[in-house]
């Protein structure tokens, strides 16, 4: 890829597609296929965009999932990825700042998405309980109003990688209609 490109000043990494369910029941190739989409494709695109990322003195951010934060036992699959991820973005952000390269992490939380839907369906087949009975709980247990949309995530992103967020580095914000319980 760097043969045909000259320059990158932004790098969007968001793979999703982790398996959810029954812990007892995911099969170890559900790890690795997790691992390896999300984890390791971050970290791969990275690794050969750094150089490029680095000279335009650009934009890196992760957006990776709620889950990093507020683990759940039907979701550890996707938990477990999206913590490592998280720590691997901070790790980079100190890279970043010696190399002029902003790092930062978007946590989305319930988007309406076909991976949302996707989702609630795993945790269905898994519990046994009908998709909507689900989604109503999973908005009721949360106090939103509504799931997010892909805009509300695409505009922070943009805002991120604007020269007025330069000062922004290593950081991790949520958006997820207030969602994420705790102090940050």
């Amino acid at each position: 890829m760097r043969g045909r490109c000259k320059r990158c000043d932004i790098l969007i990494n968001n793979a999703g597609a982790t398996q959810a369910g029954n812990f007892l029941n995911l099969p170890d190739s559900a790890w690795i296929d997790g691992y390896a989409l999300k984890l390791f494709g971050c970290v791969r695109m990275t690794r050969l965009l750094w150089p490029m990322l680095k000279e335009a003195q650009g934009h890196v951010v992760n957006i990776i999932g709620s889950a990093a934060r507020t683990p759940g036992c039907d979701f550890l699959i996707g938990g477990s990825v999206n913590a490592a991820m998280a720590n691997f973005s901070k790790g980079l952000a100190q890279l970043g700042k010696r190399d002029g390269v902003n790092v930062n992490v978007i946590h989305p939380g319930a988007t309406d998405t076909e991976r949302t839907t996707e989702l609630l369906a795993q945790r269905a087949a898994a519990s046994g309980r009908p998709v909507e009975e689900l989604r109503r709980e999973m908005l009721a247990r949360d106090g939103l109003r509504r799931l997010g949309h892909p805009d509300d995530i695409a505009a922070l992103a943009l805002f991120l990688c604007a020269e007025r967020a330069r000062h922004i580095q290593g950081t991790a914000i949520a958006v997820d209609g207030g969602a994420t319980p705790g102090l940050y």
